[in-house]
């Protein structure tokens, strides 16, 4: 029997100590993305993202691993843009061309959907701002939820 019903998705809410459209611009321009996405020791060689409802976004995260370095590839397509305070998008793990493959292909448990849909809420709080992160599909604690702690930490020393 599934319990899918009963599991919570990561839900992580921060007040940054930057302003809105700093934070916003960490999401969405590539460049930005780079300095800080993904857990700690973790690099971003390629982001590309065609932030616009309907566009696709391309992610290679590298890791050091035990048994040497490990590339994860991540896609997806935009579902909602609306500047400065909402974002949401879809990932899905892929090969290094695009290609969605099952999560259980990277070691994964094999009950993780294949398809999950990360929600950015921004609110402006004049020289801060409240950020709500929700990675729908990915089970409150997680080991993903943990990666997301270490990269949200890692956003927040990128603006610092």
């Amino acid at each position: 029997m599934s319990n899918q019903n009963n599991v919570k998705d990561v839900v992580i809410s921060r007040t940054i100590n930057s302003p809105i459209q700093k934070v916003w611009d960490m999401w969405v321009i590539p460049e930005n993305f780079q300095k800080w996405y993904g857990p700690e020791g973790a690099s971003i060689p390629v982001a590309d993202m065609d932030v616009r409802v309907g566009g696709k976004r391309f992610i290679a995260m590298e890791m050091d691993t035990p048994n040497g370095p490990m590339m994860m590839w991540f896609t997806g397509e935009y579902l909602e843009v609306s500047p400065v305070t909402k974002l949401s998008y879809t990932e899905v793990i892929a090969d290094k061309d695009g290609n969605m493959i099952p999560p259980s292909a990277m070691g994964m448990p094999g009950d993780e959907p294949d398809i999950t849909t990360v929600t950015v809420e921004l609110t402006d709080m004049g020289d801060t701002t409240k950020m709500v992160m929700t990675h729908a599909g990915v089970p409150a604690g997680s080991p993903g939820e943990t990666g997301w702690n270490m990269a949200l930490n890692k956003l927040e020393k990128a603006l610092s």
